[in-house]
């Protein structure tokens, strides 16, 4: 499944549903509904965790979900494309730059509808 962000100031943003709801829960949004809004007051609060968590320094809650990938055999080929791991680190770019844009453009960001 997945989750579909939309806002009047950018582009869709389509995400898989665990990473778009382990960033939900860390932005204090319930998900349960699969639906909901992320107003343009909360927005500098969410960036402001969003870019706390794009830090490597910062320790991801144990919630947080990382797609590792499995040593089975010891191999000389350098893994395919689809065999390399995104941490939620990377997955909250995109979310990231759609904040940045509805902010800049008072617009809201919806899901689920």
């Amino acid at each position: 499944m997945s989750v579909k962000f939309k806002s009047q100031a950018t582009a869709d943003l389509l995400m898989l549903q665990a990473p778009a709801e382990a960033l939900l829960r860390l932005l204090g949004k319930d998900n349960s509904l699969g639906q909901g809004i992320l107003e343009v007051k909360d927005m500098p609060a969410a960036l402001r965790v969003l870019h706390a968590i794009t830090d490597e320094r910062v320790e991801l809650p144990p919630s947080a979900p990382v797609v590792e990938s499995s040593d089975d055999a010891e191999d000389d080929r350098a893994p395919a494309f689809g065999d390399e791991p995104v941490s939620l680190r990377q997955r909250a770019w995109p979310f990231i730059q759609m904040i940045e844009q509805a902010l800049a453009a008072d617009k809201p960001i919806v899901w689920g509808v």
